[in-house]
Protein backbone atom coordinates (compact mmCIF):
# COMPACT_ATOMS: atom_id res chain seq x y z
CA UNK A 1 0.00 0.00 0.00
CA UNK A 2 1.41 3.36 -1.00
CA UNK A 3 1.12 6.60 0.97
CA UNK A 4 -1.84 7.89 -1.07
CA UNK A 5 -3.87 4.71 -0.46
CA UNK A 6 -3.07 4.78 3.25
CA UNK A 7 -4.10 8.44 3.40
CA UNK A 8 -7.45 7.63 1.78
CA UNK A 9 -8.01 4.73 4.18
CA UNK A 10 -7.30 7.02 7.13
CA UNK A 11 -9.75 9.61 5.79
CA UNK A 12 -12.47 6.94 5.51
CA UNK A 13 -11.86 5.89 9.12
CA UNK A 14 -11.91 9.54 10.25
CA UNK A 15 -15.32 10.06 8.58
CA UNK A 16 -16.66 7.06 10.46
CA UNK A 17 -15.21 8.33 13.75
CA UNK A 18 -16.78 11.75 13.20
CA UNK A 19 -20.19 10.08 13.12
CA UNK A 20 -19.67 8.69 16.63
CA UNK A 21 -19.35 10.65 19.88
CA UNK A 22 -16.88 8.41 21.69
CA UNK A 23 -14.83 5.44 20.54
CA UNK A 24 -12.74 3.21 22.80
CA UNK A 25 -9.38 1.84 21.73
CA UNK A 26 -10.93 -1.59 21.14
CA UNK A 27 -13.68 -0.11 18.96
CA UNK A 28 -11.09 1.88 16.99
CA UNK A 29 -9.10 -1.30 16.37
CA UNK A 30 -12.31 -3.01 15.17
CA UNK A 31 -12.99 -0.17 12.71
CA UNK A 32 -9.40 -0.29 11.43
CA UNK A 33 -9.49 -4.08 11.06
CA UNK A 34 -12.74 -3.93 9.11
CA UNK A 35 -11.43 -1.27 6.75
CA UNK A 36 -8.20 -3.20 6.17
CA UNK A 37 -10.22 -6.35 5.47
CA UNK A 38 -12.34 -4.47 2.93
CA UNK A 39 -9.21 -3.11 1.27
CA UNK A 40 -7.68 -6.61 1.19
CA UNK A 41 -10.61 -7.97 -0.79
CA UNK A 42 -9.60 -5.83 -3.77
CA UNK A 43 -5.81 -5.77 -3.35
CA UNK A 44 -3.41 -8.34 -1.96
CA UNK A 45 -1.74 -7.26 1.27
CA UNK A 46 0.69 -9.58 3.13
CA UNK A 47 -0.05 -10.26 6.81
CA UNK A 48 3.12 -8.41 7.90
CA UNK A 49 2.04 -5.32 5.95
CA UNK A 50 -1.47 -5.57 7.41
CA UNK A 51 -0.12 -5.59 10.98
CA UNK A 52 2.18 -2.64 10.24
CA UNK A 53 -0.70 -0.72 8.63
CA UNK A 54 -2.95 -1.51 11.60
CA UNK A 55 -0.39 -0.12 14.04
CA UNK A 56 0.34 2.99 11.98
CA UNK A 57 -3.35 3.83 11.57
CA UNK A 58 -3.99 3.40 15.30
CA UNK A 59 -0.94 5.52 16.17
CA UNK A 60 -2.17 8.28 13.86
CA UNK A 61 -5.42 8.56 15.85
CA UNK A 62 -4.48 7.75 19.44
CA UNK A 63 -0.74 8.13 19.74
CA UNK A 64 1.84 10.19 17.86
CA UNK A 65 1.43 8.87 14.34
CA UNK A 66 4.70 8.57 12.46
CA UNK A 67 6.62 9.76 15.53
CA UNK A 68 5.44 6.93 17.78
CA UNK A 69 8.06 4.53 16.42
CA UNK A 70 10.79 7.03 17.32
CA UNK A 71 9.34 7.70 20.77
CA UNK A 72 9.37 3.95 21.46
CA UNK A 73 12.97 3.56 20.21
CA UNK A 74 15.23 3.73 23.28
CA UNK A 75 18.29 4.54 21.16
CA UNK A 76 16.74 7.81 19.94
CA UNK A 77 17.43 10.68 22.34
CA UNK A 78 16.05 13.59 20.31
CA UNK A 79 13.44 13.93 17.54
CA UNK A 80 13.49 17.01 15.31
CA UNK A 81 10.59 17.68 12.92
CA UNK A 82 11.21 20.42 10.34
CA UNK A 83 7.83 20.43 8.65
CA UNK A 84 5.77 17.42 7.58
CA UNK A 85 8.34 16.00 5.15
CA UNK A 86 11.59 16.37 7.13
CA UNK A 87 12.33 14.43 10.31
CA UNK A 88 15.76 14.10 11.92
CA UNK A 89 16.79 12.02 14.92
CA UNK A 90 19.72 11.98 17.31
CA UNK A 91 21.28 8.62 18.14
CA UNK A 92 24.43 8.20 20.21
CA UNK A 93 25.03 11.94 20.05
CA UNK A 94 24.87 12.11 16.24
CA UNK A 95 22.08 13.56 14.08
CA UNK A 96 20.77 11.77 11.01
CA UNK A 97 17.72 12.05 8.73
CA UNK A 98 14.84 9.63 9.22
CA UNK A 99 13.51 7.84 6.19
CA UNK A 100 9.81 8.42 6.91
CA UNK A 101 7.60 11.51 7.08
CA UNK A 102 4.03 12.60 7.80
CA UNK A 103 1.24 12.03 5.30
CA UNK A 104 0.40 15.74 5.36
CA UNK A 105 0.94 18.94 7.29
CA UNK A 106 -2.60 18.59 8.65
CA UNK A 107 -1.68 15.26 10.24
CA UNK A 108 1.37 16.84 11.89
CA UNK A 109 -0.75 19.72 13.17
CA UNK A 110 -3.30 17.25 14.60
CA UNK A 111 -0.55 15.46 16.51
CA UNK A 112 0.78 18.78 17.84
CA UNK A 113 -2.67 19.71 19.17
CA UNK A 114 -2.98 16.26 20.69
CA UNK A 115 0.32 16.72 22.55
CA UNK A 116 -0.27 20.21 23.92
CA UNK A 117 -3.91 19.60 24.91
CA UNK A 118 -2.87 16.76 27.22
CA UNK A 119 -0.96 19.20 29.43
CA UNK A 120 -3.47 22.06 29.16
CA UNK A 121 -1.31 24.12 26.81
CA UNK A 122 -2.40 26.12 23.77
CA UNK A 123 -0.61 26.66 20.48
CA UNK A 124 -2.14 28.40 17.46
CA UNK A 125 -1.48 31.21 14.98
CA UNK A 126 -1.79 33.89 17.66
CA UNK A 127 0.36 31.88 20.13
CA UNK A 128 2.72 29.98 17.81
CA UNK A 129 5.29 28.84 20.42
CA UNK A 130 4.60 26.32 23.18
CA UNK A 131 6.36 23.91 25.55
CA UNK A 132 4.74 20.65 26.54
CA UNK A 133 5.65 17.10 27.56
CA UNK A 134 4.73 13.55 26.68
CA UNK A 135 3.35 10.96 29.09
CA UNK A 136 6.86 9.53 29.66
CA UNK A 137 8.21 12.96 30.63
CA UNK A 138 9.87 13.75 27.29
CA UNK A 139 10.08 17.49 26.65
CA UNK A 140 8.32 18.92 23.59
CA UNK A 141 8.89 22.33 22.00
CA UNK A 142 6.57 23.49 19.22
CA UNK A 143 6.83 26.42 16.79
CA UNK A 144 4.02 26.93 14.26
CA UNK A 145 3.78 28.97 11.05
CA UNK A 146 4.02 31.84 10.31
CA UNK A 147 6.95 31.91 12.75
CA UNK A 148 8.25 28.60 11.38
CA UNK A 149 8.62 29.30 7.66
CA UNK A 150 8.80 25.71 6.39
CA UNK A 151 5.91 24.25 8.38
CA UNK A 152 5.45 23.24 12.05
CA UNK A 153 8.74 22.63 13.88
CA UNK A 154 8.63 20.10 16.72
CA UNK A 155 11.58 19.16 18.92
CA UNK A 156 11.21 16.27 21.35
CA UNK A 157 13.91 15.70 23.97
CA UNK A 158 13.46 12.20 25.36
CA UNK A 159 14.04 11.20 28.98
CA UNK A 160 13.26 7.47 28.83
CA UNK A 161 14.80 6.45 32.15
CA UNK A 162 16.29 8.44 35.02
CA UNK A 163 20.07 8.28 34.72
CA UNK A 164 21.75 7.69 38.06
CA UNK A 165 25.14 8.92 39.15
CA UNK A 166 26.33 5.31 38.90
CA UNK A 167 25.42 5.31 35.20
CA UNK A 168 27.21 8.66 34.71
CA UNK A 169 30.29 7.13 36.33
CA UNK A 170 30.19 4.21 33.89
CA UNK A 171 29.85 6.64 30.98
CA UNK A 172 32.91 8.55 32.19
CA UNK A 173 30.95 11.80 32.63
CA UNK A 174 32.34 12.29 36.12
CA UNK A 175 34.95 10.68 38.39
CA UNK A 176 34.32 8.69 41.54
CA UNK A 177 36.27 11.22 43.64
CA UNK A 178 34.09 14.07 42.37
CA UNK A 179 30.92 12.03 42.99
CA UNK A 180 31.93 11.43 46.61
CA UNK A 181 32.51 15.17 47.01
CA UNK A 182 29.16 16.08 45.43
CA UNK A 183 27.35 13.57 47.63
CA UNK A 184 28.81 15.22 50.71
CA UNK A 185 27.91 18.78 49.72
CA UNK A 186 24.35 17.83 48.73
CA UNK A 187 23.80 16.09 52.06
CA UNK A 188 25.35 19.06 53.90
CA UNK A 189 22.94 21.52 52.22
CA UNK A 190 25.16 23.56 49.89
CA UNK A 191 23.27 25.60 47.30
CA UNK A 192 24.27 24.22 43.91
CA UNK A 193 23.83 25.69 40.43
CA UNK A 194 24.42 23.58 37.31
CA UNK A 195 25.39 25.36 34.09
CA UNK A 196 26.07 24.26 30.54
CA UNK A 197 25.11 24.68 26.92
CA UNK A 198 22.06 23.27 25.14
CA UNK A 199 21.86 19.47 25.35
CA UNK A 200 24.82 19.27 27.73
CA UNK A 201 22.88 17.14 30.24
CA UNK A 202 21.94 19.72 32.88
CA UNK A 203 18.52 18.27 33.72
CA UNK A 204 19.90 14.72 33.71
CA UNK A 205 22.70 15.68 36.09
CA UNK A 206 20.33 17.61 38.36
CA UNK A 207 18.08 14.55 38.57
CA UNK A 208 21.05 12.30 39.39
CA UNK A 209 22.34 14.75 42.00
CA UNK A 210 18.95 14.96 43.71
CA UNK A 211 19.26 11.27 44.66
CA UNK A 212 21.63 12.36 47.46
CA UNK A 213 18.99 14.53 49.18
CA UNK A 214 18.06 12.95 52.53
CA UNK A 215 14.71 11.14 52.51
CA UNK A 216 13.36 12.96 55.58
CA UNK A 217 13.34 16.40 53.90
CA UNK A 218 10.46 18.23 52.20
CA UNK A 219 11.22 19.14 48.59
CA UNK A 220 9.39 21.49 46.21
CA UNK A 221 10.30 21.23 42.51
CA UNK A 222 9.46 24.01 40.04
CA UNK A 223 9.65 23.52 36.27
CA UNK A 224 8.33 24.86 32.97
CA UNK A 225 7.57 21.30 31.88
CA UNK A 226 7.85 18.60 34.52
CA UNK A 227 10.95 16.51 33.72
CA UNK A 228 12.56 15.71 37.07
CA UNK A 229 11.92 12.20 38.36
CA UNK A 230 12.63 12.25 42.09
CA UNK A 231 11.34 8.95 43.42
CA UNK A 232 13.02 8.52 46.81
CA UNK A 233 11.54 11.58 48.57
CA UNK A 234 8.08 10.88 50.06
CA UNK A 235 7.42 14.51 51.06
CA UNK A 236 7.57 15.96 47.55
CA UNK A 237 5.55 18.75 45.89
CA UNK A 238 5.87 19.12 42.11
CA UNK A 239 4.86 22.45 40.55
CA UNK A 240 4.60 23.36 36.87
CA UNK A 241 4.09 26.72 35.19
CA UNK A 242 0.95 27.62 33.25
CA UNK A 243 0.60 29.88 30.25
CA UNK A 244 -1.97 32.65 29.97
CA UNK A 245 -5.30 31.83 28.35
CA UNK A 246 -6.65 33.38 25.15
CA UNK A 247 -7.63 36.55 27.05
CA UNK A 248 -4.13 36.90 28.50
CA UNK A 249 -5.17 35.86 32.02
CA UNK A 250 -4.22 33.00 34.29
CA UNK A 251 -0.47 32.86 33.69
CA UNK A 252 1.55 31.24 36.47
CA UNK A 253 5.29 31.87 35.99
CA UNK A 254 8.33 30.30 37.62
CA UNK A 255 8.65 33.44 39.75
CA UNK A 256 5.06 32.98 40.98
CA UNK A 257 5.78 29.36 41.85
CA UNK A 258 9.00 30.19 43.70
CA UNK A 259 7.11 32.70 45.86
CA UNK A 260 4.37 30.12 46.45
CA UNK A 261 6.96 27.49 47.40
CA UNK A 262 8.32 29.73 50.15
CA UNK A 263 4.96 29.33 51.93
CA UNK A 264 5.04 25.53 51.72
CA UNK A 265 7.71 25.02 54.39
CA UNK A 266 10.24 23.40 52.02
CA UNK A 267 13.59 22.09 53.18
CA UNK A 268 14.93 22.69 49.67
CA UNK A 269 13.63 24.24 46.45
CA UNK A 270 14.65 22.75 43.10
CA UNK A 271 14.13 25.01 40.09
CA UNK A 272 14.45 23.10 36.81
CA UNK A 273 15.90 26.04 34.88
CA UNK A 274 16.04 29.81 35.22
CA UNK A 275 15.92 31.88 32.03
CA UNK A 276 14.78 35.37 33.04
CA UNK A 277 13.71 37.65 35.85
CA UNK A 278 12.66 34.68 38.02
CA UNK A 279 16.39 34.43 38.87
CA UNK A 280 15.76 37.20 41.43
CA UNK A 281 13.18 35.05 43.23
CA UNK A 282 15.47 32.02 43.14
CA UNK A 283 18.42 33.96 44.56
CA UNK A 284 16.15 35.41 47.26
CA UNK A 285 14.92 31.92 48.17
CA UNK A 286 18.48 30.63 48.49
CA UNK A 287 19.30 33.58 50.74
CA UNK A 288 16.33 33.03 53.07
CA UNK A 289 17.34 29.82 54.76
CA UNK A 290 16.55 27.21 52.11
CA UNK A 291 19.98 25.64 52.12
CA UNK A 292 20.57 22.81 49.69
CA UNK A 293 18.51 24.30 46.87
CA UNK A 294 19.43 23.37 43.29
CA UNK A 295 18.87 24.91 39.87
CA UNK A 296 20.24 25.00 36.32
CA UNK A 297 20.86 27.58 33.60
CA UNK A 298 22.48 28.09 30.21
CA UNK A 299 26.06 29.32 30.34
CA UNK A 300 29.41 28.86 28.58
CA UNK A 301 31.47 28.65 31.77
CA UNK A 302 31.01 29.15 35.54
CA UNK A 303 32.09 32.80 35.24
CA UNK A 304 29.79 33.35 32.27
CA UNK A 305 26.91 31.74 34.19
CA UNK A 306 27.37 34.20 37.04
CA UNK A 307 27.30 37.11 34.57
CA UNK A 308 24.12 35.74 33.01
CA UNK A 309 22.54 35.39 36.45
CA UNK A 310 23.39 39.02 37.21
CA UNK A 311 21.69 40.06 33.96
CA UNK A 312 18.62 37.96 34.71
CA UNK A 313 18.32 39.38 38.22
CA UNK A 314 18.55 42.92 36.81
CA UNK A 315 15.67 42.04 34.47
CA UNK A 316 13.50 41.58 37.56
CA UNK A 317 14.55 44.60 39.63
CA UNK A 318 16.30 47.93 39.24
CA UNK A 319 18.99 47.52 41.89
CA UNK A 320 22.73 48.35 41.91
CA UNK A 321 25.01 45.80 40.25
CA UNK A 322 27.14 45.61 43.40
CA UNK A 323 24.09 44.53 45.41
CA UNK A 324 23.20 41.93 42.78
CA UNK A 325 26.68 40.43 42.80
CA UNK A 326 26.71 40.37 46.58
CA UNK A 327 23.37 38.53 46.66
CA UNK A 328 24.43 36.03 43.99
CA UNK A 329 27.71 35.33 45.79
CA UNK A 330 25.86 34.79 49.07
CA UNK A 331 23.21 32.54 47.50
CA UNK A 332 25.27 30.07 45.43
CA UNK A 333 27.88 27.87 47.08
CA UNK A 334 28.90 25.54 44.26
CA UNK A 335 28.83 25.86 40.45
CA UNK A 336 28.96 22.68 38.32
CA UNK A 337 29.63 23.23 34.62
CA UNK A 338 28.79 20.59 32.01
CA UNK A 339 29.64 20.39 28.32
CA UNK A 340 29.84 18.18 25.24
CA UNK A 341 33.22 17.25 23.83
CA UNK A 342 34.23 16.71 20.21
CA UNK A 343 33.21 13.04 20.37
CA UNK A 344 29.69 14.16 21.49
CA UNK A 345 30.16 12.74 24.99
CA UNK A 346 28.77 14.76 27.91
CA UNK A 347 31.19 15.51 30.73
CA UNK A 348 31.45 17.50 33.94
CA UNK A 349 34.01 20.10 32.88
CA UNK A 350 34.47 21.93 36.18
CA UNK A 351 33.28 22.23 39.76
CA UNK A 352 33.85 25.65 41.29
CA UNK A 353 33.25 27.06 44.77
CA UNK A 354 31.83 30.57 45.14
CA UNK A 355 33.74 32.03 48.07
CA UNK A 356 32.33 35.54 48.28
CA UNK A 357 32.14 39.05 46.89
CA UNK A 358 35.23 41.23 47.12
CA UNK A 359 36.46 44.40 45.36
CA UNK A 360 33.47 44.47 43.04
CA UNK A 361 33.91 40.88 41.80
CA UNK A 362 32.60 37.44 42.75
CA UNK A 363 35.53 35.29 43.85
CA UNK A 364 35.73 31.69 42.66
CA UNK A 365 37.77 28.76 43.94
CA UNK A 366 38.27 25.99 41.31
CA UNK A 367 37.85 22.54 42.88
CA UNK A 368 37.77 20.15 39.90
CA UNK A 369 38.63 20.72 36.25
CA UNK A 370 38.41 18.42 33.25
CA UNK A 371 41.86 17.96 31.77
CA UNK A 372 42.13 16.38 28.34
CA UNK A 373 45.06 14.09 27.70
CA UNK A 374 47.35 15.36 24.98
CA UNK A 375 47.53 13.44 21.75
CA UNK A 376 46.19 15.37 18.76
CA UNK A 377 42.84 13.66 18.37
CA UNK A 378 41.12 13.67 15.02
CA UNK A 379 37.43 14.37 14.38
CA UNK A 380 35.24 11.47 15.46
CA UNK A 381 37.76 9.90 17.84
CA UNK A 382 37.03 9.46 21.52
CA UNK A 383 38.26 12.23 23.82
CA UNK A 384 40.41 10.98 26.67
CA UNK A 385 40.79 12.86 29.90
CA UNK A 386 39.25 13.11 33.34
CA UNK A 387 38.08 15.45 36.02
CA UNK A 388 41.14 16.33 38.12
CA UNK A 389 41.11 17.82 41.61
CA UNK A 390 42.73 21.27 41.49
CA UNK A 391 41.70 22.83 44.80
CA UNK A 392 40.19 22.33 48.25
CA UNK A 393 36.84 23.68 49.39
CA UNK A 394 37.26 26.69 51.68
CA UNK A 395 33.75 27.09 53.10
CA UNK A 396 33.46 24.03 55.34
CA UNK A 397 30.91 25.38 57.82
CA UNK A 398 27.94 23.43 56.44
CA UNK A 399 30.02 20.26 56.23
CA UNK A 400 31.06 20.59 59.86
CA UNK A 401 27.48 21.34 60.94
CA UNK A 402 26.33 18.15 59.20
CA UNK A 403 29.17 16.15 60.74
CA UNK A 404 30.69 15.35 57.33
CA UNK A 405 34.40 15.14 56.69
CA UNK A 406 35.98 15.32 53.24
Amino acid sequence: MDDEERRKLREEIMIELDERQQVTDEELYDIIDRRILEYGQGSFLPLKDKMELRGRLFDSFRRLGALQELVDDEEVTEIMVNGADQVFVEKNGRMEPWGRAFDSQEQLEDIIQQIVSRVNRTVNVSRPIADARLADGSRVHVVLPPIALDGPAVTIRKFPKPITMTKLLKLGSVTEEAVDFLKCIVEAGYNIFISGGTNSGKSTFLNALSAYIPRDERIVTIEDSAELKIVHIPNLVRLETREANGEGDGEVSIGNLIRAALRMNPSRIIVGEVRGKEALDMISAMNTGHDGSLSTGHGNSPRDMLSRLETMVLMGADIPLAAVRSQVAAAIDILIHLGRLRDKSRRVLSIVEVIGYENGEIRLNPLYRFEEDSGGLEEGQAVYGSLKKVGIIQNTEKLKAAGIEI
